[in-house]
């Protein structure tokens, strides 16, 4: 459902905090409101400083005082000047409110207000850093498939030139045939540490153990261990 949004109510709100604003040294005092998707309405002004380059933009306010009232999405902006027209946020600002509302926040403007796709097309934001830093899950070799969900995957330390790393296994333990309840299944690569490695073994099974250098086993699997494993006996 699309949300009404009150043009006037929001200028208002932004000519009021305008009038607070911290503005000795360019004497341009600036205003914001925005409408929230939760239906409230948050306000900011721009504070200056002596340290020029450390000025605070209206903007940034608003999207501060967003997330200090418990966060949610920028539905729509007014930002004013000291006349209580609207004006454009800067570029440092549009980009705020990108990653706060998106390429549909409505931005109020002469003679309508504009989104900010055309405000800012081609925007950077929080989907542009996945494509690059999230890390795919750990692929199954297809001739495995059939034992995903299946048997337990063993962390384990291993030196590597004098260096403590990380390895692992996927035994069959568990599997559906007595005779194809022994033996490995897969072996993992080397890692830095457990955190890849547990990655590694969920992806094939639900049941992950970290064995460290004295022997000792920790459940690093899905849910709570299993009532064997109170006993050494990873099930």
């Amino acid at each position: 459902m699309t949300m009404e949004i009150d043009w006037a109510e929001l200028r208002a709100a932004a000519v009021e905090v305008m009038q607070r604003a911290y503005a000795p040294y360019s004497r341009f005092p600036v205003g914001a409101a925005a409408l929230v998707d939760d239906g409230r309405v948050i306000v900011g002004c721009n504070v200056e400083n002596a340290g020029y380059g450390v000025a605070l933009c209206a903007e940034c306010g608003v999207v501060s005082q967003l997330h200090a009232s418990g966060g949610g999405r920028i539905v729509a902006i007014s930002c004013v000047d000291a006349t209580g027209q609207p004006i454009m946020p800067c570029g440092r600002c549009r980009q705020l409110l990108w990653e706060n509302g998106g390429p549909s926040c409505l931005v109020e403007a002469y003679p309508s207000p504009l989104l900010m796709d055309e405000l800012m097309p081609h925007g950077f934001g929080p989907a542009d850093l996945a494509v690059v830093t999230s890390s795919p899950a750990p692929s199954v070799p297809v001739r495995l498939s059939s034992w995903i969900g299946q048997g337990t995957v063993f962390i384990h330390p291993e030196l590597d030139g004098g260096k403590q790393v990380w390895t692992g296994y996927w035994d069959r333990s568990s599997g559906a045939e007595e005779s194809e309840r022994a033996g490995i299944l897969e072996e993992g690569p080397i890692w830095p540490d457990t955190e890849e490695g547990v990655r590694w073994g969920r992806a094939r099974t639900p049941r992950v153990v970290v064995v460290d250098a004295e022997g000792a086993m920790s459940w690093a699997g899905e849910g709570d261990p299993p009532a064997a494993f109170n006993e050494g006996i990873p099930a």
